[in-house]
């Protein structure tokens, strides 16, 4: 690797002796000075620590919530400083944007299926620099050239001498080495870590129950509270009666707000029964009267609005006149993120200080609102992150936070505050409504002109508003304006319109899980208009996009796609459905084979997918995501939906915001495409990749298309005559 192929994100120091250590920082913004002594305060943006006692710890500033990252990161680090990764400890990072932001995001966030693409080579560097230097201390010691020097689970060797050095015994002359410049890389080849299966790190302590997540934070005399707000957004409460509130055994404290009452208790449970017993007037404001028909009509009105051009090719969508036009709006609705941890925020909130202990996907946000609401500076605010149980793009937000510092404003000492499953579902940042307005001009069986015109809120706006340029959402677009296919004519559109009275936020597959269940639902539409077989109608559009149309050729393959299906009960209608996605970096193909009832039911028998997501470090990681983000998108495909009648979400708990069940969940097959490409996210793409597959499952089993989700299953039952 020259010196050229040092992105400006990725330039590495390393410095003096750290406590009797070898440290080693990345800043991935801009080069700095190396360290200076052992006295100096030195916070680097992701550093190694190699201890005299051979033990390296890793600050990481990702954080794990069930993607596999504390894992696959580690195994760069590893690989390249050439120690097992048994041997690596972590610590979560704390928050500063500027020394732990993430190179692609350039914040200290774990979202958008990012990590893997943003640390690939960074972690890679400081390893090999680290392990450079190393071997430059043992030349030194020993007085031999370092060129004759190689490395092997944590020590140093000199093979023409047989000496070895382990690693926390050269650390001190290692940090006075100098900081080098031009540090290769391993060849693939020569790996190995990177590319093997590899056990989970977190995974023992959460079998043992010994792992830590936002909920399990107990700082001494915590107690613990719930919160009900209004049940309309924008709601506030007119008066609180909290007689029998007071009277629960273990309610220490009522803490109401104009827009929220808060129970505090030596337990949860005395807490949500307190809560239960208070008795609230709430003041429901402008939005008591809106519901979903309504939110869906001004959608459409948008929808029926030129957008603005995000994308064009050829002549655009001036093909789009005359016979041969097929149209199509596709839809989904608003969904909920229900991670399985309850969101949850513990606070100690004093004069000179704010503690908080959460599990966040944005720390730094995170410390901001906490400064914000508690009138602190933000120094002033320590952030413990912790294991996440599910965040789905719901912890990217920190509405949650800032709330519970003002409920801590009222309470003396640590409190923590659990959401309950009913608070979180009626009262969340939701996925927003979307709808995808699609228009083909086909001739001779091949598409000649397409207009893809997308309707959507902007997070990036609120967000991240200097991503948000020229009034275009890249994210709501991503999908749309480069589709996997080849159109001599395309134009992607788009529309921003925020639904009324419902905040909205990011969720698992971002602006693809609507985009890709458009374009490849249309896909199949156009495919049968043009009396071409849905396989074939997609092989011949990706002949210019090698990697898509690999990934199309292996799942056809491996799902048997040309061999007929049978039915397993009797009077079902059974269908196989096709999708192709191209987003993250990534390429993948999913098939889904369905059975279908004649009372409409929806049996998903078997998925299968072929995944090219680059360069693979961790293959167990890329299958055990792929398979949750299947199960993910099926779970919304059949069941997933929030509705508002009089400005109250009607879905409260997993009763009637239903997950797949395990009874439900078919067979998953994941299938790897090995390449040296650089890698591609796969956190979100297998949710995205699997709606479109399965409605058209669904319209190959029953004839009728899936134009809005969840599934209608009036719609595709067989009528008794």
């Amino acid at each position: 690797m020259g010196q050229t192929d040092t992105s400006r994100r990725s330039f590495l120091k390393a410095g003096a002796a750290f406590s009797g250590a070898l440290v080693l920082g990345v800043d991935f913004f801009k080069p700095t000075r190396a360290m200076a002594s052992d006295e100096e305060k030195f916070a680097p943006d992701a550093f190694i620590r190699i201890a005299e006692d051979d033990k390296v710890t890793f600050v990481m500033s990702q954080v794990e919530m069930g993607q596999g990252i504390y894992t696959s990161i580690s195994m760069l680090l590893a690989e390249e400083l050439d120690v097992p990764l048994s041997a690596v400890k972590l610590e979560a990072a704390p928050p500063n944007d500027k020394l732990y932001g993430n190179p692609l995001l350039k914040i200290q966030m774990t979202g958008g299926s990012t990590s893997m693409r943003a640390y690939w080579l960074p972690m890679r560097r400081a390893g090999a620099a680290a392990r450079s230097m190393l071997m430059a201390a043992a030349a030194s010691q020993w007085g031999v050239d370092a060129k004759e020097c190689a490395t092997d689970s944590g020590a140093v060797l000199h093979r023409p001498s047989g000496r070895t050095a382990r690693y926390g015994s050269l650390v001190r002359l290692a940090s006075t080495q100098p900081m080098p410049k031009d540090v290769p890389l391993k060849d693939p080849k020569d790996f190995k870590l990177i590319g093997t299966p590899a056990r989970r790190l977190d995974t023992p302590d959460k079998v043992n129950g010994s792992a830590k997540y936002g909920i399990d934070a107990r700082p001494p005399g915590v107690r613990i509270a719930t919160l009900r707000t209004s049940p309309v957004f924008g709601g506030t409460i007119k008066g609180v009666d909290d007689r029998a509130a007071r009277a629960i055994p273990g309610v220490s404290q009522i803490v109401v707000l104009d827009d929220l009452v808060a129970v505090v208790g030596d337990t949860y449970w005395s807490a949500k029964k307190g809560l239960e017993a208070l008795v609230v007037e709430w003041d429901d404001g402008v939005h008591a009267r809106l519901d979903s028909p309504k939110i869906w009509d001004a959608m459409r009105k948008a929808a029926a609005t030129d957008g603005l051009v995000a994308a064009q090719t050829g002549t655009g969508a001036e093909g789009l006149e005359g016979d041969g036009i097929v149209e199509s709006a596709y839809e989904l609705p608003f969904l909920a993120h229900a991670a399985l941890e309850p969101m949850n925020c513990t606070v100690d909130l004093r004069p000179d200080a704010c503690e908080i202990w959460v599990g966040t996907q944005v720390i730094t946000l995170a410390q901001k609102i906490a400064a914000k609401v508690s009138g602190l500076k933000a120094e002033q605010v320590i952030v413990h992150n912790h294991l996440i149980g599910g965040g789905f793009g719901r912890r990217l937000e920190v509405d949650g936070i800032g709330t519970a510092v003002r409920i801590a404003q009222q309470v003396k000492g640590p409190v923590k505050i659990i959401w309950s499953r009913e608070e979180d579902i009626q009262k969340a940042m939701y996925r927003s409504v979307l709808h995808n307005r699609m228009t083909a001009h086909l001739e001779g069986g091949k598409v000649v002109a397409w207009r893809h015109r997308v309707v959507a809120p902007s997070i990036l706006a609120r967000f991240a508003p200097p991503a948000f340029k020229n009034g275009i959402d890249d994210d709501a677009m991503e999908g749309a304006t480069e589709p996997p296919y080849e159109f001599p004519n395309m134009r992607a559109e788009y529309v921003r319109h925020e639904p009324e009275g419902i905040p909205t936020a990011f969720w698992r597959g971002v602006g693809p899980n609507g985009t890709v269940f458009a374009v490849e639902s249309f896909i199949d539409r156009l495919a049968k208009a043009a009396g071409t077989e849905p396989a074939s109608f997609r092989r011949g559009m990706l002949q210019k996009n090698p990697r898509a149309l690999r990934a199309l050729d292996v799942v056809l393959e491996k799902s048997a796609w040309s061999q007929p299906l049978t039915a397993a009960g009797p009077g079902e209608r059974v269908g196989r459905g096709l999708s192709v996605l191209s987003a993250f970096g990534s390429f993948i193909a999913a098939v889904a084979e369905v059975a279908v009832s004649q009372g409409g039911n929806v049996r998903v028998t078997r998925l299968v997918c072929s995944v090219d997501c680059g360069f693979i470090t961790n293959p167990d990681t890329v299958i055990a995501q792929m398979q949750g983000g299947m199960i993910f998108g099926v779970t919304a495909v059949l069941h997933g939906a929030i509705t508002i009648e009089d400005g109250r979400v009607q879905q409260s708990n997993f009763n009637d915001y239903r997950m797949l069940r395990i009874d439900e969940t078919p067979n998953i097959e994941v299938h790897l495409i090995r390449n040296s490409e650089d890698p591609g996210g796969i956190g979100e793409p297998g949710t995205a990749a699997v709606q479109p597959a399965l409605a058209n499952a669904i319209y190959a089993a029953t004839g009728v298309q899936v134009t809005q989700l969840p599934v209608d299953r009036r719609l595709i039952a067989i009528e008794k005559s």
